[in-house]
């Protein structure tokens, strides 16, 4: 069994082969059973969550059958600690014999995959000329969002806006070093107001998107909300716009979309489709003046995907 680290699937890894790899999943033969959510209350501190998310399949890949689960944990108060919010490891097992193959840093794989999981819904919903992205917030994902998005838009203009700006100054300094300009935003209205395509992972448990500051043509993409109280924007936004999920687990669980249909505020019939509707050949964006939105919860489909993508190229096949 091969362990590899976040160094390794970082060198095997580029955004058009796992977008590409993940529509391949999306289209094919896997099986996601509903994840399992574990709440963790911790005297003191803020509660964790532990998740585990299964995946398997038959004929989803060209290179045999495989099954996996992705073991994660959450604790939201760890940048205090100066640690990542959530850490997680991916078990990936072959589909004949159930035989362990390789353990992967699940913490990376899960940026790296959840990237292309929201790139993939932006190039059927995003517009093509779409050349100006706002990042919002600035922790982990947020560089992987910003190159994920610039690998199927021709985006020019980064702008990425924190709640503490230091952050935002860090993650250009970091960007920059890799060949991407980014500017800081201090102004979120502003910011999203110019923007063509916004992309957001927060731990923020109020909307901080309104929807009247949305423009025609705007494509909106939600990552970071992952329970019922948490938000990233109002229902406004929502109601305005074409709604997509990953899966239809994003219809219960996670922030934003889950929370407005268990409010009341929209009902399940205003999301149009999921990815694998949108990679099967349903009708993503529609016209360049509309508004599309795409809220993320998480899928054990990607992670598959993602591991053997790692792993067939550590192998050579």
């Amino acid at each position: 069994m091969q362990v590899i680290d976040a160094e390794t699937i970082d060198a095997r890894l580029d955004f058009p082969s796992l977008i590409e790899a993940l529509a391949a999943a999306f289209r094919g033969a896997v099986t996601a059973p509903q994840r399992t959510h574990h709440k963790i209350e911790r005297s003191g501190a803020a509660a964790a969550t532990h998740l585990l998310m299964p995946a398997w399949t038959t004929g989803a890949f060209r290179d045999g059958a495989f099954l996996g689960t992705k073991i994660v944990s959450v604790f939201p108060d760890n940048s205090s600690r100066g640690l990542p919010a959530v850490h997680g490891v991916y078990v990936l097992q072959s589909g004949e014999t159930g035989a362990p193959l390789a353990a992967l840093d699940g913490t990376r794989l899960t940026l790296w995959r959840t990237a292309a999981a929201s790139a993939l819904a932006a190039s059927f919903l995003a517009r093509r000329d779409a050349g100006r992205l706002l990042m919002v917030g600035a922790g982990a994902l947020a560089p992987f969002l910003v190159k994920a998005h610039r690998s199927v838009r021709p985006i020019g203009e980064v702008a990425i806006w924190n709640h503490r700006r230091a952050g935002a100054e860090r993650l250009a300094l970091a960007l920059a070093g890799e060949g991407v300009s980014a500017e800081v935003a201090d102004d979120l209205e502003r910011a999203v107001r110019q923007a063509d395509i916004v992309s957001c992972a927060t731990l923020s448990t109020a909307p901080l998107i309104k929807g009247e500051w949305l423009k025609e043509g705007q494509h909106v993409d939600l990552v970071g909300a992952f329970n019922l109280q948490m938000r990233e924007v109002d229902d406004t936004a929502l109601l305005r716009a074409r709604v997509f999920v990953d899966t239809a687990a994003a219809l219960h669980e996670g922030g934003d979309v889950a929370a407005a249909i268990a409010s009341g505020a929209i009902a399940e019939s205003h999301v149009v489709a999921d990815l694998a509707a949108l990679c099967a050949g349903a009708k993503g964006r529609e016209g360049d003046d509309e508004i599309t939105l795409f809220k993320s919860a998480g899928a054990a489909i990607e992670d598959l995907a993602a591991a053997v993508l790692v792993l067939r190229r550590s192998i050579g096949v």
